[in-house]
């Protein structure tokens, strides 16, 4: 073998060797990858929906200050010990809400802190090592409004963390998708959701030397 093959055969092979590894340290984080908060509408969305208009959430049964939630627990993937920090893009349908005492990243993310509003909805993750909480869709101020968000945020976990995924809808009523938005390459698109929903999806996972 002469030394140009050789070399482009070791370069193949380191290529492969790193890609596997990437795509290994991703299912270390598979439990928080595709996860997805919804707060569907009870009734079917109007053919020409009010703006502004709200709804009612089709979670709420009889008491909204009990039932208009839910929380799913998961458990990180990788070694007790080691710590990774995970590349999560957040992508969803959502009205504001306002968080306070805690750190704003960017436009839309919240790190620690607590909720600011009694009525809004809540989109959380909770992370036990190293213990510390996230919100998804912060703004300055709550209002009969609804948009949409894409963006990527890193958090560090450590490894069997146990991750906790929490959503408040507080009162049992939410801003319905009255301008029908649409998420691209995120079901039900083409097709607009019928309340509101966020979408964890994993961009990348790396261990912390």
């Amino acid at each position: 073998m002469n030394r140009f093959r050789f070399t482009l055969c070791l370069t193949a092979s380191l290529f492969a060797a790193h890609s596997f590894a990437a795509d290994d340290l991703k299912k270390v984080a598979s439990a928080l990858d595709g996860y997805r908060f919804e707060f569907p509408c009870r009734d079917p969305m109007p053919e020409n929906p009010k703006p502004g208009a709200d709804g009612i959430s089709a979670r709420m049964t009889d008491d909204p200050k009990t039932n208009d939630k839910f929380t799913d627990v998961k458990t990180f993937g990788g070694e007790a010990g080691k710590r990774y920090k995970v590349t999560l893009r957040i992508r969803g349908v959502v009205e504001p809400m306002m968080y306070k005492d805690g750190q704003q990243v960017g436009e839309r993310f919240y790190i620690g802190g607590v909720p600011n509003n009694k009525t809004y909805n809540i989109y959380q993750l909770s992370v036990s090592s190293p213990a510390q909480h996230f919100f998804f869709n912060r703004d300055d101020k709550v209002g009969h409004r609804i948009f949409t968000i894409d963006y990527t945020a890193t958090v560090e976990i450590e490894g069997r963390a146990t991750l906790t995924l929490h959503g408040d809808g507080q009162n049992g009523h939410m801003i319905t998708n009255f301008s029908k938005l649409v998420v691209p390459d995120v079901a039900p698109a083409p097709k607009p959701f019928n309340g509101q929903f966020i979408q964890l999806d994993v961009v990348d996972v790396t261990e912390v030397k």
